[in-house]
């Protein structure tokens, strides 16, 4: 017992001296150790380095909206808009703008900033590209923050996102490299760190993160979190999302991840980007609220506000509300 006391001391002080500068030399090793800090440990740190960048009372509101829905040619398994799995989701065409303003008034006057809009694609078309733009442009006119996800982008594409306003792209890594293989076979980990590069060398802001609970290990969280920090730039926003389990989808029957465990998860995303908006993502339909004040706690900073989040559901406006009440944070 004493030599793990021994262990777990020395892993606190090597915590308790690190300066929150921005890193991309992180290895598998010491962000396991991070993990595996004692609990309260563990949120002090990322508290303490959250406090250092950020407002700690104050949560950034995003509202999403699926603009084209289903039939999407991936087989992402977690994923009910996938053509390869029957989910009973109706397939949708791209909405048209004035329908798509609407919902983004909706959405500003509900209390968001920052309205994304995600189409069912594998990659986005250069046919639709003036589409995108145009709907992007409008958006932008309410006074809204855009943010998008189409899929896999050229390096022209991503040029003329930006020339057309757009201030957010979304493009999640989805998990470790080892681990992706076992939920995604039609698209690579390459094309989606090809895709981050496009988007980051355009000038865009890039909004990426990664989906937990879908069976992986720690290890694979880890590595997770180690490819985005060490990235050229970190992503200025990174989504955590709880798989949301969905009947007809191969990982409908996935155990489901302890809920410390996807705090922990929070935890060291904070740590190793500490300047980073770090979005408490989908699965928050299923957390309580100590779970969602823990993770404020540990540096979550976002969240998606709304009654869906694209297909999926998600805590209404009012539950947010009450709980931010509680809690003294301010939604901007």
């Amino acid at each position: 017992m004493k030599a793990t006391n021994e262990i777990k001391t020395t892993q606190i002080d090597q915590v308790s001296t690190y300066s929150p500068a921005i890193r991309h030399d992180w290895n598998v090793e010491e962000v396991l150790q991070l993990f595996a800090l004692p609990f309260s440990d563990l949120i002090f740190k990322a508290a303490e380095i959250h406090r250092q960048n950020h407002n700690p009372n104050a949560v950034q509101i995003s509202t999403l909206l699926s603009i084209k829905t289903g039939s999407c040619p991936e087989n992402c398994k977690y994923c009910p808009q996938s053509a390869h799995y029957n989910t009973g989701l109706e397939k949708e065409s791209l909405m048209e703008i004035p329908k798509i303003l609407e919902a983004a008034k909706a959405a500003k006057e509900a209390g968001a900033s920052r309205f994304c809009m995600g189409a069912a694609w594998r990659n986005l078309h250069d046919r639709d590209v003036e589409k995108i733009c145009n709907i992007v442009d409008e958006v932008k006119k309410t006074g809204l923050e855009t943010c998008m996800t189409l899929g896999m982008l050229t390096d022209s594409q991503s040029k003329r996102l930006k020339e057309a306003g757009l201030d957010f792209y979304n493009h999640n890594i989805d998990s470790s490299p080892e681990f992706y293989s076992e939920i995604i076979s039609t698209r690579s980990f390459e094309d989606r760190l090809n895709t981050l590069k496009n988007v980051r060398e355009a000038g865009l802001n890039v909004c990426s993160g990664g989906i937990v609970g879908m069976g992986e290990v720690r290890e694979d969280r880890a590595k997770m979190l180690i490819v985005l920090a060490n990235l050229p730039q970190h992503p200025q926003s990174v989504p955590i999302n709880m798989l949301v389990k969905v009947k007809g989808t191969p990982m409908e029957k996935v155990e489901d991840l302890d809920q410390f465990e996807f705090i922990r998860t929070i935890a060291v995303a904070r740590i190793i980007m500490p300047q980073s908006v770090v979005r408490l993502s989908a699965g928050r339909e299923l957390m309580n609220e100590q779970t969602q004040a823990l993770c404020f706690i540990a540096g979550a900073n976002s969240i998606f506000y709304g009654e869906k989040l694209l297909t999926t559901s998600n805590p209404e406006m009012e539950r947010d509300n009450k709980l931010f009440e509680k809690l003294g944070i301010t939604g901007r």
